[in-house]
Order: C-alpha cells, then sequence, then structure tokens
C-alpha cells in the first residue's frame, strides 16, 4: 500500500502542472484575440547619425523654430516628449500630454512622456481627431515635429475610436459617424452573420441618427467659481496678456479646442443592431479588423431601466482633478467605460460614487475584498442621499440581500467563483446575470488577473465599466489588457501636482540605521 501511495503522489502533481500549463497556453491565445495588432505598434526611428561623443544626433530632423524660447516642449523621433514645467502654458501642454502620451517621470522642472500606441488609442476614445494631435503638437513643439512621429500618429489613429457599440432598448447597435467605417465592417462574413435579421427584411437598410452631445457631468456637479474650470482660465488670460512671450496660436487653439469641448454639438451617426448572443465574436472580430469598439453608454435616453433616487449631498465637494476625470467620463452626453488613474488618498471613491450619481442606473460595484466592500459602503453613504436599505453587499460574511437593490457591492472572487455554492447564493447570482446594470464600478483594477476579468465580465451585462487605481502597472504586462478588457485610461492625476497643492499627503523619506547584532 505504501509504494501504491507514493507512486500516486508523484503522478498528481505532474498532472496539476500540465494542466495549468494548457490553461495558461489557452488564455494567452485568446488575449492575443482581444488585442489588436496596431496596439503593439512602435515608434520605427529612422537612421539617426551619431555625433562625435557617442550620442544620437537629431538636429536634422528637429529644426529649431525661432520663438523656441516661448513654446514648451520638445517631440524626439523615438516618441519620448520632454516638457518644461515652468513654462507659462505649462497647464495646458500638460492637460494635452496626458490624454496622447503615457508618464515616463515627472520631476520637478522637466517632465518626460512617451507616445505609444496605447495612449493614441485613449486620445482618440476621448475625441481627439488625428489633426487635433498633430497640430496642437506642432504648435507647443520648440522644433518641427518629426515625420515619423507623424506618421505613427496616424498609423494608430486612423481606425481607432470611429467605431461604438451601444446599448440602447436592451438592444446592441454598433455605431459610428462614418458610413465607410460601417460600410467596410459589414463587408466582413463574420460580421454580416453576427447582424440582427428581421422577418420584414429591414435589417438590410443602416439606421440613421442625430446626437446631441453635450457634457452630462453638469447635471450632477455644477461649475463653482474658483473651480478647475473657470480658475484655469482666467489665469491663462491673464497669463497671456502680463506675459507676451507666449505665443498667440498656442493660447488661441487651446481655447478653441477647449470651447468645442463644453460646447452642444449635433453629430449624425449611421448604426446596425446585432444579435445579443454574438456580442463577443464581434467585439473580436472588429479587434482582428483594427476597429476596436468603443464601450458608450447613452444613459439619457435609456427608459427601459428605471432611475434610481440618488444625488450627491451638499457636502460632497469635488476637487478640480476629479471634475477634470468625470468630464473625461461624460464628456459627450453619454457614459464612457475606461480607467481612472488617481494616486492613494486622492479621492477615487468620492470619483466612483459621483460617477454613480450622474448615470442614476442601477449600480454594481466590485472590490477586491470584504475591507474593501464594507469601505465603498461607507462611502455611498457618506457621499450620496441614498437610502441604507438600497446598498447592499454580496460576501461570505455580510448578511443583506441584494435582490432588488439599487447598489450592490461585492468582490471579484465572490462573482468569478466557478465552485459550488450555497443555494442562497445561487439565487443572488442568478439575479445578478438577468439584471442590466447601468454602470459597473471596479476597484483596484490593477490587482486582478486578465482571465478573472473575462469571467467576471461575462457573468454581469453592464451597459458601463469604470475601472479606478493608483497604480496602472502590473509586474506580468497583462494590464496592457485593460484597454479593450474595460477601456481606454480615461485620466491620469500627477500626484506631485496634487502633493504640491495640499491635496494629498506629502512623501517623507528617512534612512534609520540600526546596529547589527551579532549572530553566535
Amino acid at each position: 500500500m505504501g509504494k501504491k501511495d507514493k507512486a500516486d503522489r508523484e503522478k498528481r502533481p505532474k498532472k496539476r502542472v500540465h494542466k495549468e500549463e494548457e490553461e495558461e497556453d489557452d488564455a494567452a491565445g485568446l488575449e492575443a484575440q482581444e488585442v489588436p495588432a496596431a496596439a503593439g505598434k512602435q515608434v520605427e526611428e529612422s537612421s539617426t547619425k551619431l555625433d562625435e561623443y557617442g550620442a544620437k544626433d537629431y538636429r536634422s530632423q528637429m529644426l529649431l523654430k525661432n520663438d523656441h524660447a516661448s513654446r514648451p516642449l520638445w517631440v524626439a523621433p523615438d516618441g519620448h516628449i520632454f516638457l518644461e514645467a515652468f513654462s507659462p502654458v505649462y497647464k495646458y501642454a500638460q492637460d494635452f500630454l496626458v490624454a496622447i502620451a503615457e508618464p515616463v517621470c515627472r520631476p520637478v522642472h522637466e517632465h518626460e512622456y512617451k507616445l505609444t500606441a496605447y495612449s493614441l488609442y485613449a486620445a482618440v476614445s476621448v475625441g481627439l481627431q488625428t489633426s487635433d494631435i498633430v497640430e496642437y503638437l506642432q504648435k507647443l513643439s520648440k522644433t518641427s515635429v518629426p515625420d515619423g512621429i507623424i506618421q505613427f500618429i496616424k498609423l494608430c489613429t486612423v481606425s481607432y475610436g470611429k467605431v461604438k457599440m451601444v446599448l440602447k432598448h436592451n438592444r446592441y447597435f454598433v455605431e459610428s459617424a462614418f458610413p465607410e467605417v460601417i460600410q467596410n465592417l459589414l463587408q466582413d462574413a463574420v460580421i454580416r452573420d453576427c447582424r440582427l435579421r428581421t422577418a420584414e427584411g429591414g435589417d438590410m437598410e443602416l439606421l440613421t441618427e442625430v446626437i446631441t452631445s453635450k457634457s452630462a457631468i453638469s447635471r450632477c456637479v455644477q461649475e463653482k467659481p474658483g473651480g478647475s474650470g473657470g480658475a484655469s482660465t482666467s489665469q491663462a488670460a491673464e497669463g497671456t496678456s502680463s506675459t507676451p512671450q507666449v505665443p498667440e496660436d498656442i493660447f488661441s487653439y487651446y481655447e478653441q479646442m477647449d470651447k468645442e469641448e463644453e460646447e452642444e454639438e449635433e453629430t449624425q451617426t449611421v448604426s446596425f443592431e446585432i444579435r445579443q448572443e454574438m456580442i463577443e465574436e464581434v467585439q473580436k472580430r472588429c479587434i482582428q479588423l483594427e476597429h476596436p469598439l468603443l464601450a458608450e453608454y447613452d444613459f439619457r435616453n435609456d427608459t427601459v431601466n428605471p432611475d434610481i433616487n440618488m444625488d450627491l449631498k451638499p457636502t460632497a465637494v469635488l476637487r478640480p482633478y476629479q471634475e477634470k476625470s468625470l468630464r473625461k467620463m461624460f464628456g459627450n452626453g453619454r457614459a464612457r467605460s475606461g480607467v481612472i488613474v488617481l494616486p492613494c488618498g486622492a479621492g477615487k471613491s468620492l470619483v466612483g460614487v459621483t460617477a454613480a450619481c450622474t448615470v442614476r442606473k442601477r449600480c454594481l460595484v466590485l472590490g477586491n475584498s470584504s475591507v474593501s466592500v464594507e469601505q465603498w459602503k461607507a462611502q455611498f453613504k457618506m457621499w450620496s442621499t441614498i437610502d441604507d436599505s438600497q446598498i447592499c453587499r454580496f460576501t461570505s460574511d455580510a448578511k443583506d440581500k441584494p435582490i432588488g437593490c439599487s447598489v450592490a457591492v461585492s468582490t471579484y472572487s465572490m462573482l468569478g467563483h466557478s465552485t459550488k455554492r450555497s443555494w442562497e447564493a445561487d439565487r443572488v447570482m442568478e439575479w445578478m446575470r438577468s439584471q442590466e446594470w447601468g454602470l459597473i464600478i471596479l476597484d483596484e483594477v490593477h490587482t486582478i488577473p486578465a482571465k478573472m476579468f473575462r469571467r467576471v465580465l461575462t457573468i454581469v451585462q453592464a451597459h458601463c465599466k469604470l475601472g479606478l487605481t493608483a497604480t496602472l502597472v502590473r509586474e506580468d504586462d497583462k494590464i496592457v489588457d485593460l484597454n479593450f478588457l474595460i477601456g481606454p485610461k480615461l485620466f491620469e492625476a500627477n500626484w506631485m501636482e496634487l502633493q504640491n497643492n495640499g491635496y494629498i499627503a506629502k512623501v517623507q523619506c528617512a534612512e534609520v540605521r540600526l546596529g547589527a547584532t551579532r549572530v553566535h
């Protein structure tokens, strides 16, 4: 018996490891399908000469402008952008760079950013056009923008951000303001098979609609004097009048972009309806066709899902950077899915509660522990007017009954649990699967593996997904999957600025030397 038991023990781990390796290979294959090829593109540097010291000589590609001293940044041919933090137009340039590039390091006087395919995907998803990115980059740069950079921007933005998946009246539509893009998608056999067919044959025609877009966050948060919007504009006006060295074209162009974002505009869109069971297939196929679908929720016109009685309390005052992050999410009158990055202690919970109060539909909040669940419930009670009975927890320890609630708070592991549950937990899960959630808030979104995300996001159906995190970094490089599993990065705050403005505590480093005791 002893030899038989020993042989069984030796066999078991080998079988388990082999199974895990197969699962990892399958997961890697799925991830490859969910990330478009253009996402892996890098800036291709043309042949650059070296000077006598072995350094790269960019003088032939970056011609210095006559008024270079009054312009705030350099754009290198390798995609790195360097910004002067002491420039009079630093605020404008920083807002623009955060939208189009990834921050590398941001010390006191000089900030470094890098253009990536993902950052440009995020830029077009919040409404920036290719021409806007190139034109404003040329205006801010001290030198001419290298041709390779312009080609890279056009390559990454030519197809991204032009197609959206919109859920209206519990029906899914693929929508675009570019009719030629929709026609190209319908040329694909897979997309055509996923299109909803009707008995009358009306599915052959595209649905045309005129959408009026205006910022929706003003419904929930009123612009306050001295806030981010009014203060920055007045300071900019003073800066341009008192500092003549600032080029006029920079300020006028930024003012034009800011005005276009705030103004109400009408956009004509074309769309076609797809079958609900083929949503995942459509998303994968659109990624392969280099047209990843952006998820937007037209919550104002959602008459199927009832509004919940929830507003912000008068005591809830948003800070300027919190308002800015929410404007990125609700900038076009709809709720965009994506990730907001704020440092620890900067008020991510208040941003999430405000987003829920703006949408005012049934909301699901997911954290990574039962402690996080308790904190989120306390935050909703602190900042919103929702009744305590409408906030329910779904954890192994909580005694609440989420069925029928307006705000449900749970953990990733609770929803992604694949083994047998209790009878009561099964009933709750069936109810969660059957609901059409208006908003799902994913707290500490960077800590969960991609496999867990796929499981959770397929279990529940949500119109809009908002990820919150302080560090958009993972050691296994799976953080890039969030761009297409949830959405692009909508906003990222500079923790050094928040620290200098007194919004978060200042970091103090101290070295303490201790005498080591000799071990005999």
